[in-house]
């Protein structure tokens, strides 16, 4: 097994002071919005593998690429090919993230290949699917934890609006009491992110000072219009539900549920891409057509989920995604060890206490990585997160 050395990610949206607090070192100042752990190209971790020429310090995908079916095993190749299916993050939110949306698998495929096809650069702003494949994601809170989370009924979302007071906003309030549900949402969405920008800066600038004065339910979307003023995607936010998770409590975010992050630290888990389309709250490209074409517009409960005990002392966050599942431990101090070789590849964290895996003693905010079949027991005092494939 190896250590991880990870890369924080310093979006802007990041908190200045969680990732750094959880390692006990002193902030820099700057946002540390994502610590990421893992096998993404993008910030790879890193580990120090013994060789012919002595130690060597190496990214884990150069690590997985010499011996897929040593690192990963023979059940984890053969279902996903060549890579690590998953990327297990620390997530510190400081401001709101953008509301965004996943594809599902086939969406994914065919809207890659669609823009392969026609030579839009992976790189490019307006390019919507940078690889082919879904993005199922879990979030589990470390902190209390705010975020918005598919879309609410519309005639909660009508009343929210119409308490207000705001003019401009009764054609949405008529529409969303007017149609059946999924028409009512759709047709508001659209209507949203298709107003003219400068009539839409005046409406949300009103809307969010009514919401500073009536507070109470109101006053989170007070809060995200602060950070993002004018921007249609506050009233976008205002369709959702908004949640908020305890220490422990977890959101399983599945294709075409719309969502965003507002407040909190947390352990977040997700398939392997990076396809996001957005619907607000943010400066990126806007693809509407096809934003609209994978949306799920249905009103839903946000589903908050809290981990299911197995009589080894697991607590497993149980989701219906195939690329991961995410568990916890916590440890006693003078307990057993607790087993922990598994057929599939897993990333080990600890997040409160100190934890001794094998030889390596984790404090919190520091991960291992186990090649699939290696074994692995912890021991220590403290809570540690299982990260690997699902079975």
């Amino acid at each position: 097994m190896d250590r991880l050395s990870n890369t924080v990610r310093p979006y802007a949206w990041g908190s200045t002071t969680a990732i750094p607090a959880l390692l006990g070192i002193a902030p820099t100042g700057e946002p540390q919005a994502e610590m990421w752990m893992g096998a993404h190209p993008g910030a790879p971790s890193r580990v120090t593998r013994t060789t012919a020429a002595g130690e060597t310090e190496l990214a884990l995908t150069e690590a997985i690429d010499a011996d897929p079916e040593g690192e990963l095993g023979e059940p984890t190749v053969a279902r996903f090919g060549h890579r690590l299916p998953f990327l297990l993050k620390l997530l510190a939110a400081g401001a709101p993230l953008s509301v965004q949306v996943h594809p599902n698998l086939e969406q994914a495929r065919e809207g890659y290949a669609d823009e392969e096809s026609r030579g839009v650069p992976i790189d490019a702003p307006h390019r919507t699917y940078k690889d082919a494949n879904h993005k199922p994601e879990l979030i589990c809170a470390l902190t209390p934890f705010d975020g918005l989370c598919g879309f609410r009924n519309p005639a909660e979302a009508a009343d929210a609006m119409e308490a207000l007071g705001v003019d401009s906003l009764k054609p949405y309030v008529d529409l969303l009491r007017a149609h059946p549900e999924e028409a009512a949402l759709r047709e508001v969405l659209t209507a949203i992110l298709g107003a003219e920008p400068a009539e839409m800066a005046e409406t949300v600038a009103e809307a969010a000072a009514a919401a500073e004065r009536l507070g109470g339910l109101h006053a989170p979307y007070a809060r995200i219009a602060h950070h993002f003023p004018g921007d249609p995607g506050v009233l976008a936010a205002m369709l959702l539900n908004y949640v908020q998770l305890q220490p422990g409590e977890a959101l399983f975010l599945g294709a075409g549920v719309p969502h965003a992050y507002l407040d909190g630290l947390g352990v977040e888990i997700m398939a392997n891409s990076d396809n996001v389309l957005r619907c607000g709250l943010t400066p990126k490209h806007i693809d509407v057509p096809e934003l609209l074409r994978i949306v799920r517009f249905e009103a839903t409960e946000p589903g908050v989920l809290r981990p299911e005990a197995a009589p080894s002392g697991e607590e497993l966050y149980e989701t219906p995604a195939d690329e991961f599942a995410l568990s916890r431990f916590t440890l006693a101090p003078g307990a057993a060890p607790t087993e922990l070789t598994a057929p599939t590849p897993q990333i080990l964290l600890c997040t409160a206490g100190s934890v001794t895996v094998g030889e390596l003693a984790l404090e919190p905010g520091e991960s291992a990585y186990v090649p699939a079949g290696e074994t692995a027991e912890a021991a220590g005092q403290g809570t540690l997160f299982r990260a690997t494939v699902a079975a």
